[in-house]
């Protein structure tokens, strides 16, 4: 006899359509462009140091005489400010980006996401453009004009995750949504993988090409976007998928509910069908007061301070503690990722199967702590850097892309809002940007405590926030992990 998973897997494997692949694969790919444009920053780090102080420290630019080198490009009297002023970057960066990402949700909700996404993609590559491209090519530096490109580009860059989220959400119910999702998410990783390649393979030309092309490709997928993704099944006629789930023969219940209606069946009647037709955006603070929003918002902003800080320093932190070359580390951080993408996935899939997610995201980042101790300590050989790099990349990053994708995607669609669809980019911005927040902070107190530490303390303040992560979840883990116990008595009785 088979099982409710089963059933499961049978219905939302049968409802796919290629208009389900296209909108995977086109929300895939215009995330991955505007996480590679980030990525790019990160792995040029040590060029724009060089090309930023003074010419006996800056053995890689020879494009101008050293006198004329001097008087026109040097920001900084050594690489140790340079270095500083790439971290408050990174951090203004982050604080713009969380910033945008609360409005972007809620204008996301109340504007067509297809031109919200398009304008965000266009228009940051043509700040990327200006920020390491133009002002190189016109030999003009300034501190203040680096600050608002960047200020500006985070605000831009986060229409990005708000409008993926939501159409992701539009097109793929919630059966199945931890694998399907935990696949999706490894968008981000590509997204690096991809900023590393472009990067190091024109960073001999001169870090200028590798941010001309990021921009190029990001400029030409917003433009696919524009003419080529579909918001929702509605727009071509197809149900949504609050209508296929509520009159399937064997619902299921959403895997984040509120305490209240654990024990409770779900109560479909015709006026809550009805509405499923004429969504309404909810308020910012009725999307905070959602039932796991900001549990997860807080626990969100101390694993993306750890998984940021990898993205953004591992390249600089192999390149400085190694002596290894640049770009040496940046192909050699791709591991990184690569042990997100699998984590997700496999976890996403795990999760699916339970149908919990906080009990496999609480197992994953006790893991995390061990992993990260071990990275800690990994010798000067690069095999054992990258193996070790990548089981910590899966117990990171894994976590990291579930909380921002599946689960972001579980609370948006509850119970308690299904008459609301135009919740879940509010709910997507809530969260990533109280983890954007987190991010933020974090790299400013990576440099600082790496600069007056070292790079060990920098791992034990990722043990800590990692930790954190898991004191904020606890509450829901304990009661996921009682629901699961209670369902086992129930199945064996």
């Amino acid at each position: 006899m088979a099982g409710p998973n089963t059933f499961q897997s049978r219905t939302w494997i049968s409802r796919f359509t290629h208009h389900h692949v296209v909108v995977f694969l086109l929300t895939f790919f215009s995330y991955s462009l505007l996480h590679a444009s980030r990525k790019t920053f990160s792995n040029v780090k040590v060029s724009i140091s060089s090309q930023w102080t003074p010419t006996y420290l800056n053995k890689t630019a020879v494009k101008l005489e050293p006198e004329e080198l001097w008087n026109g490009s040097h920001l900084f009297p050594d690489a140790e400010e340079a270095t500083l002023f790439l971290g408050t970057l990174d951090t203004i960066f982050l604080f713009s980006y969380a910033v945008g990402l609360f409005i972007s949700g809620i204008i996301g909700d109340r504007f067509n996401m297809r031109w919200v996404l398009s304008f965000g993609m266009c228009s940051s590559a043509v700040v990327v453009f200006c920020f390491g491209t133009l002002t190189e090519w016109l030999h003009f530096y300034n501190k203040w004009f680096y600050c608002s490109l960047w200020i500006l580009n985070g605000l831009l860059q986060s229409t990005g995750w708000p409008c993926v989220v939501a159409v992701m959400g539009n097109w793929f119910g919630k059966a199945g949504r931890g694998v399907i999702f935990g696949l999706w998410s490894a968008c981000a990783s590509v997204g690096n993988i991809l900023g590393a390649c472009l990067a190091s393979s024109v960073l001999q030309y001169g870090y200028e090409y590798a941010f001309l092309l990021t921009a190029s490709v990001q400029f030409a997928g917003g433009i696919v976007i524009f003419f080529g993704l579909l918001i929702s099944p509605e727009e071509i006629g197809l149900p949504g998928i609050e209508e296929e789930e509520s009159s399937e023969d064997d619902p299921c219940r959403p895997l984040i509910n509120s305490a209240d209606s654990e024990d409770r069946e779900p109560n479909y009647s015709i006026q809550e069908v009805s509405r499923i037709h004429q969504p309404k955006a909810i308020s910012f603070s009725q999307a905070c007061c959602l039932p796991g929003v900001l549990l997860y918002s807080l626990a969100y902003a101390c694993l993306k301070l750890v998984n940021y800080s990898f993205f953004f320093w591992l390249p600089f932190y192999l390149s400085n503690n190694f002596r290894w070359k640049e770009a040496e580390a940046d192909k050699l951080s791709i591991w990184y990722d690569v042990g997100g993408i699998i984590g997700g996935t496999l976890q996403g899939f795990i999760s699916d199967m339970l149908q919990k997610r906080a009990p496999v995201l609480a197992g994953s980042l006790f893991l995390a702590i061990a992993s990260l101790v071990g990275y800690s300590r990994s010798p000067n050989n690069k095999t054992i850097n990258a193996l070790l790099m990548t089981i910590t990349g899966f117990f990171i990053g894994g976590p990291s892309n579930m909380i921002s994708a599946a689960i972001s995607a579980d609370l948006g669609h509850q119970e308690m809002i299904q008459g609301s669809s135009e919740a879940l980019a509010t709910v997507t911005g809530i969260v990533d940007g109280t983890g954007s927040i987190g991010a933020a902070m974090g790299q400013f107190l990576v440099s600082l405590i790496q600069d007056n530490l070292g790079w060990m303390w920098v791992f034990y303040f990722f043990i800590l926030m990692t930790s954190c992560t898991i004191l904020f979840i606890s509450p829901l883990i304990v009661r996921e992990i009682r629901s699961l116990v209670l369902r086992r008595h129930t199945m064996i009785e």
